[in-house]
């Protein structure tokens, strides 16, 4: 399973609009999603700057499956109005992708819980 990370930014004023419409993403979408070995897919938010972690059995295999999906063209036709590019893009690059330099595998007693779950 592959971890992978990247940063998006939102156009200003637009934060709430991205917000909503991840309130509400296509349950077709997700089914597909899951369907191309997405386990896990998490975006954060701060401010216009997005952060976004998925967990998928092959990157380079959902990138190729989700350019020839009508459901993903027809939601990225939708959010592209929502996205301005990213500072520090490189040559040929849609989202700045991240390198991982560190991970630490949780325990079964530790996983899926943060501090704030703990109310510490």
């Amino acid at each position: 399973m592959e971890r992978i990370a990247f940063q998006l930014r939102i156009k200003a004023g637009k934060t709430e609009e991205y917000d909503e419409a991840h309130r509400h993403v296509w349950p077709e979408l997700l089914r597909e999603l899951e369907s191309f070995g997405v386990s896990e897919y998490s975006i954060f938010r701060r401010n216009q700057q997005l952060f976004l972690y998925m967990h998928v059995a092959d990157y380079d295999e959902l990138t190729k499956r989700l350019e020839a999906s009508d459901v993903n063209l027809r939601w990225q036709e939708t959010m592209a109005p929502l996205f301005e590019p990213v500072p520090d893009l490189r040559p040929g690059e849609s989202q700045a992708m991240m390198t991982e330099v560190f991970f630490m595998r949780g325990s079964a007693k530790t996983s899926g819980r943060n501090a704030r779950e703990e109310g510490q």
